[in-house]
C-alpha cells in the first residue's frame, strides 16, 4: 500500500513535466493595434499668435500705417508734372537757365504754352520783374507746341535775363517761383551769386521737346 501510494505520489509530480509548454494555460490576450490620433482641440481654445521678434503683439499696435499717396511718396504733385531747373549759364553779361517739365503721373499729360515764373525777394514776395514770352541773346522762341507727354517724358524751356549795368534798370532778387504754367504748383529756386541775381527782365522761351 505504500508502494501504491509512492507511485501515484511520483505519478502526479511529473504530471507537469508530460504536458507539453503551453497546454492548460490561459492563451495571451491580443494586443490591440497601435494608433496615433490627435483630439481636436475645442473651438473656445484661444489661438496664439507666432511671436516676431522685436515687435510687440497685435493688441499693442495701433491702427495700421494709411497707404501714402503716390504724389506725396514721389514728390510728383497732384496735377501729375513737376518742374525742375538747372544750373545758370553765362555770357557776355546775360544770363540763362534751362527749365524742365516732366510728367511724372501715370497718366499723358497736354502741354501748350510758356512756363510761369516769378522774382521773390529774400522774404519770398514778387519783385516787379517783367516776365515775357519770347526770345533772347541766349535762345530763339519758336512759339508755342502742343505736345502729349507720356509718363517720364520731359518738355524744356529757356529762361533769359541780362545782368549788368547796359541791361537798364536791375533789380536784386533772390529766387525765381517757376511753375508749369499759371495756377499749378511753384516750385521756388534760389539764385545764387551776386550777379546772378541781379535781373533786368526774363525772357522765356514756350515748352518744346527738343533742347532749349
Amino acid at each position: 500500500m505504500l508502494m501504491a501510494g509512492a507511485l501515484g505520489l511520483s505519478l502526479s509530480g511529473c504530471a507537469g513535466f508530460l504536458v507539453p509548454a503551453g497546454e492548460g494555460e490561459p492563451e495571451p490576450a491580443p494586443s490591440a493595434p497601435y494608433r496615433v490620433h490627435a483630439d481636436p482641440l475645442p473651438s473656445s481654445f484661444p489661438s496664439v499668435p507666432a511671436a516676431l521678434p522685436d515687435r510687440p503683439p497685435p493688441s499693442a499696435q495701433g491702427p495700421g500705417p494709411t497707404p501714402t499717396a503716390v504724389a506725396d511718396r514721389t514728390g510728383c504733385p497732384p496735377s501729375g508734372v513737376v518742374v525742375g531747373m538747372g544750373e545758370v549759364q553765362a555770357a557776355l553779361g546775360h544770363r540763362a537757365v534751362g527749365l524742365t517739365l516732366t510728367n511724372c503721373g501715370p497718366k499723358p499729360y497736354r502741354v501748350h504754352g510758356y512756363p510761369s515764373v516769378r522774382a521773390l525777394d529774400d522774404a519770398g514776395r514778387p519783385l516787379p520783374v517783367p516776365v515775357n514770352p519770347g526770345s533772347s541773346y541766349m535762345g530763339t522762341d519758336r512759339g508755342p507746341e502742343e505736345v502729349v507727354l507720356k509718363p517720364g517724358e520731359t518738355v524744356r524751356s529757356l529762361l533769359a535775363w541780362v545782368s549788368t549795368p547796359t541791361g537798364g534798370d536791375l533789380i536784386e532778387g533772390d529766387a525765381l517761383e517757376i511753375a508749369p504754367a499759371p495756377g499749378l504748383e511753384a516750385r521756388t529756386f534760389p539764385l545764387e551769386g551776386s550777379d546772378v541775381r541781379l535781373l533786368d527782365e526774363l525772357n522765356m522761351t514756350a515748352w518744346r521737346t527738343g533742347p532749349a
